[in-house]
C-alpha cells in the first residue's frame, strides 16, 4: 500500500516537472519571438533613428542639412543664404517698418500641418508654370524649412511681395521668360534690396560686380545699380535669357544662376554629358545642390502658404512717386531737408546712392521722391543746391598749395624740396647713380697702393665721407675703379 502511494506521489511529481518544462518552453518561444519582432523591424528603428539623428543635425548647423542618399551615405547640403537671414533684420528695413503691418483677420497659428507625400506632388503639378518643379526628399526638406522655422520670415516675404512682385513680372514678361522666375530673390534675397553677400553680391537679384557691369548696371564709389530694384530686374532678366540660350533647361538656367555657366558645364562634363540638374546633382557645389530644390519648395510655400497656417504681413502700398532730373551734385539730405521730406522715405525711394550723394554733375541722374514733393523740389532747387554744401560735399575741386615749409632731409632715401613741395627723388640711391652717369659730382680714379685717407687728404674730404658716398664698408678698395669723392 505504501508502495503504492509512493508510485503515485511519484508519478504526481513527474507530471509536476512535465508542465513547469512546458511553461517554461512556452515563455522561451514569447521571448524568442518578441526578439525576432525586434530584429525584423530593425529597419524601420534605424531609419527613425537617422530621421532623428538628421533633425539633430539640421538644428545644431542652420546653413545646411543632412539627408541620405539610397546607399545610406549622408551629404551636407548648403542653404541659400538668404534661408539664414534673420528675420528682424527684415523687419528693421524702412519699407516693413512703415508699410508692413502684423497680418490682420488671419489669425497666424504657429502650428505646421504635415501631409502625405501625394499631397506635395498633387499641389506642385496644379501651380501653372513652363518650368518643371519636381518633388522628391531634398524638396520635402526644404519645403519643411519654409513652412516650419522660416514661416514668419514667409509672412514677411508674402507682404514684400507686393511691392516687388509686379517689377519682377514685367521685366521677365518683356524678355519672354516665365513668370515663376519672380521667385528667384526669394532664395536670393529674402526680397531684401540692400542684401549684400559674403562674397559681395548685392541686391534683391545678387548680381556680383562683373556681372552687374557685364549686363548695364552702374558700379562705382557714388552709384550701385545692383540696389535698384527696377533696373537690377530688367538686367537679371537678360543674364537668365542669355542662360537659357546656353543650356535649354531651367533647372541648369537655375543653377548657372548661382554658381556660374562654367561650373555648370564641367559637372555636365563629369556627368558623362548628362544636361539633366538631377544627374549632374552629384557634380555640384553643396549650395548649388540646394539651389534648385529651394526655388521649387519657395514656389510652393508662395502658394500654398495657406494650407500652412501662414499669414501675409498686412501691405499699406506707399503714396505714388515721381522722379525729377539733376545735373548738379546733391546730397539727400539737402533735398530732404529744404522740402521738409523724410531722408529714410528718400534712401528707400533711391538705394542705389551708396553714400547719399547723387553725382549730377558728371551726368543727368534721377531722383525718385512723393509725387507731393517734385513740386516742392523745382520750386526750390537753388535753396536745395546751397543748403549745407561744406557740411555735407566735402570734397574740394581746387586747392592752394602751401609752399612755405623747410626742407626735411631724408638721407639716401629721398627728400622734400621746399621749392616744390613735392618729393624730390634726385636725392634717392637711384637718383645718384643717374645724377653721375648725367657727369654730376666728382671721382678720381683709384691708383695702385692708394688709401682711403690719402685720397680724402688730397680731395679735401674725410674717409667717413668716401665710405658714405661710396657705399664702403672698411678699408679694402681695388686700384683702377672709380671713387666719388664729391
Amino acid at each position: 500500500m505504501q508502495l503504492k502511494l509512493l508510485n503515485n506521489k511519484t508519478e504526481q511529481i513527474k507530471r509536476m516537472k512535465k508542465k513547469r518544462m512546458l511553461f517554461l518552453a512556452m515563455l522561451c518561444f514569447i521571448w524568442t519571438s518578441t526578439l525576432q519582432a525586434q530584429v525584423n523591424n530593425g529597419n524601420i528603428d534605424a531609419e527613425s533613428d537617422d530621421e532623428e539623428q538628421t533633425e539633430e543635425i539640421e538644428e545644431i548647423d542652420e546653413d545646411e542639412i543632412a539627408v541620405r542618399d539610397k546607399e545610406g551615405n549622408e551629404e551636407l547640403i548648403e542653404f541659400p543664404e538668404a534661408m539664414t537671414y534673420d528675420l528682424d533684420s527684415l523687419l528693421n528695413l524702412y519699407m516693413s517698418k512703415t508699410y508692413l503691418g502684423k497680418p490682420g483677420d488671419c489669425e497666424m497659428k504657429n502650428e505646421n500641418p504635415t501631409f502625405a507625400k501625394e499631397v506635395y506632388i498633387e499641389r506642385l503639378s496644379r501651380i501653372p508654370s513652363v518650368m518643371e518643379l519636381a518633388y522628391n526628399d531634398i524638396v520635402q526638406r526644404f519645403i519643411d524649412r519654409y513652412s516650419g522655422r522660416l514661416r514668419y520670415s514667409v509672412s514677411y516675404m508674402l507682404g514684400a511681395a507686393n511691392f516687388y512682385m509686379p517689377l519682377f513680372e514685367e521685366a521677365l514678361d518683356a524678355y519672354q521668360l516665365p513668370l515663376e522666375l519672380k521667385y528667384l530673390p526669394i532664395i536670393e534675397s529674402a526680397l531684401n534690396p540692400k542684401a549684400v553677400s559674403r562674397v559681395g553680391a548685392t541686391g534683391l537679384w545678387q548680381f556680383m560686380l562683373s556681372t552687374g557691369k557685364q549686363y548695364g548696371l552702374e558700379i562705382n564709389s557714388l552709384v550701385d545699380e545692383r540696389r535698384d530694384p527696377v533696373k537690377s530686374s530688367y538686367a537679371a532678366a537678360r543674364l537668365l535669357r542669355d542662360l537659357y540660350r546656353i543650356f535649354g533647361d531651367w533647372n541648369l538656367v537655375i543653377a548657372a544662376y548661382n554658381c556660374g555657366p562654367e561650373t555648370i558645364k564641367k559637372a555636365i562634363h563629369r556627368a558623362n554629358g548628362e544636361k539633366d540638374y538631377w544627374k549632374i546633382y552629384p557634380y555640384l557645389p553643396a549650395e548649388t545642390r540646394g539651389y534648385v530644390p529651394a526655388f521649387i519648395a519657395a514656389n510652393y510655400i508662395m502658394t500654398y502658404y495657406c494650407e500652412h497656417n501662414i499669414c501675409p504681413m498686412t501691405t499699406n502700398l506707399p503714396a505714388q512717386s515721381d522722379t525729377v532730373v539733376v545735373n548738379k551734385q546733391v546730397h539727400l539730405e539737402q533735398i530732404a531737408g529744404v522740402i521738409g521730406t523724410d531722408i529714410d522715405l528718400l534712401r528707400s525711394l533711391n538705394p542705389e546712392f551708396r553714400r547719399d550723394v547723387v553725382p549730377g554733375n558728371t551726368k543727368p541722374y534721377a531722383i525718385r521722391m512723393p509725387i507731393s514733393d517734385t513740386g516742392k523740389f523745382i520750386d526750390n532747387q537753388d535753396s536745395i543746391f546751397n543748403y549745407r554744401v561744406s557740411e555735407l560735399l566735402t570734397k574740394r575741386t581746387v586747392v592752394d598749395v602751401d609752399d612755405d615749409i623747410p626742407t626735411y632731409s631724408r638721407g639716401k632715401r629721398g627728400a622734400y624740396s621746399s621749392k616744390r613741395g613735392r618729393y624730390n627723388r634726385r636725392h634717392s640711391v637711384r637718383g645718384k647713380s643717374r645724377r653721375s652717369r648725367a657727369g654730376g659730382g666728382s671721382s678720381v680714379t683709384i691708383r695702385r697702393g692708394e688709401t682711403l685717407s690719402e685720397i680724402a687728404k688730397r680731395n679735401g674730404t674725410t674717409v667717413a665721407k668716401l665710405r658714405k658716398l661710396n657705399g664702403i664698408k672698411g678699408s679694402n678698395i681695388r686700384a683702377g675703379k672709380k671713387l666719388r669723392v664729391k
